[in-house]
């Protein structure tokens, strides 16, 4: 059986290009620092969750390496395919989340997306309704941390299709 790494490289696709660069590896104090970050970000939040808000964030920045990262550990985690592929378009998509769910993705988008200068007073006060304030403060925490490792991505042009969930 072949990976879909191994079918890509050897299909009619267009081909595979390197990263821009290794940062990881140029920088690995800063990498390890993300990996600590990342871990105390996640601490009593709920992994599905976690995850959808991961994809959201990461679908907003265009971030193609951290999509693949968290498609793939979402399915693991039990996450439907349906909801993944339905979260680019949760608001025509409502009935397929919570309303703890929706006032995260909604709160993704608020701090991923700045346009405004601020996070709306609304949105904020939704998810203050869903989350108890530490998990709301980790919450931030996860969103702030997505962002982070998306510009990461993003401005190295990490290369997605390689990504085995449980592998970071």
């Amino acid at each position: 059986m072949t990976t879909n790494a191994e079918h890509l490289a050897t299909s009619e696709y267009a081909p595979e290009h390197p990263a821009r660069l290794q940062w990881a590896q140029l920088a690995p104090d800063v990498y390890k620092a993300m990996v600590r970050l990342d871990a105390a970000s996640r601490k009593g939040l709920e992994p599905k969750l976690l995850e959808l808000v991961k994809i959201r964030a990461s679908q907003l920045n265009h971030c193609a390496f951290c999509l693949d990262m968290h498609t793939k550990d979402a399915l693991a985690a039990g996450e439907s395919v349906e909801r993944v592929v339905q979260l680019s378009a949760w608001q025509e998509s409502l009935h397929f989340y919570t309303e703890k769910e929706l006032a995260a993705i909604e709160l993704t988008e608020a701090v991923t997306v700045l346009t405004d200068g601020f996070v709306p007073d609304e949105v904020y006060a939704k998810a203050a309704k869903q989350f108890e304030k530490a998990e709301l403060a980790q919450l931030i925490a996860a969103i702030t941390v997505i962002n982070a490792w998306n510009r990461f991505g993003v401005t190295c042009r990490l290369t997605p299709g390689h990504y085995t969930p449980g592998s970071h």
